[in-house]
């Protein structure tokens, strides 16, 4: 299997004044490419630092990332945005819709950064997929925060990417709710071979995934087999 995610002896530090804060300390795994992948820890732990190093939203101070085959840190910002539009999706925990833009219009906006002609149709095809198809019309704020959930759904998988990252995609989320979009995450993900990478707290979502990280003190404390 051909690794889609190395990462190297990774870390992490802020300054604080004079005080440097460590959040990451000596981190290495790699993920598979179609692999579900979880990284758990408590709060503070550093999961989401960690998943904005992967996804080349943030630099480390140490070690290496490679993304798709790509190594982060020698690339430019622009090259580094334009990796992530061509092949990464992202899901947050607080949707992250564009509030002026209707549903279909959020999901189509990446396609339409790719030049990808008939996006509306594709767009359409995928809020379809997760159950709005009835309301592509809708803003944001006309949508309940698990159809606002789902429309990020969509939109993550919209540029067709080689992998995806969920920041706590449940977390805004009641249970039933919650449960539903993580049915429609891993779903798309075996339809169309996405790898998966969640952040999450929750270990029952975590179990579902077939490999858990988990991280304690910015360090790697366990790797485990999910049930999946």
């Amino acid at each position: 299997m051909t690794k889609i995610l190395n990462i190297e002896q990774l870390g992490k530090t802020y300054r604080s004044g004079t005080k440097e804060i460590p959040v990451l300390q000596d981190i290495s795994f790699s993920i598979e490419e179609g692999e579900t992948y979880s990284i758990v820890g408590p709060s503070g732990s550093g999961k989401t630092t960690l998943l904005g190093l992967c996804a080349g939203l943030d630099q480390p101070s140490s070690g290496s990332v490679y993304l798709c085959g790509s190594e982060l840190s020698p690339m430019t910002e622009d090259a580094r945005a334009l990796l992530r539009n061509q092949k990464v999706g992202f899901v947050f925990q607080n949707f992250q819709l564009l509030p002026t833009l209707t549903a279909l219009e959020n999901v189509v906006v990446p396609m339409e950064l790719q030049g990808l002609k008939n996006a509306a149709k594709a767009g359409m095809d995928l809020l379809d997929q997760v159950g709005l198809a009835d309301r592509f019309h809708h803003y944001p704020s006309q949508l309940s925060g698990g159809e606002q959930q789902r429309v990020a759904v969509a939109r993550a998988f919209s540029n067709n990417p080689s992998i995806l990252f969920a920041d706590e995609p449940t977390g805004n989320l009641d249970a039933d709710t919650g449960e539903k979009i993580v049915e429609l995450l891993f779903n798309l993900n075996k339809e169309r071979g996405t790898t998966l990478v969640i952040v999450t707290h929750d270990l029952e979502l975590a179990q579902k995934t077939q490999t858990i990280l988990k991280l304690k003190g910015g360090r790697i404390a366990a790797k485990e087999k999910g049930f999946a």
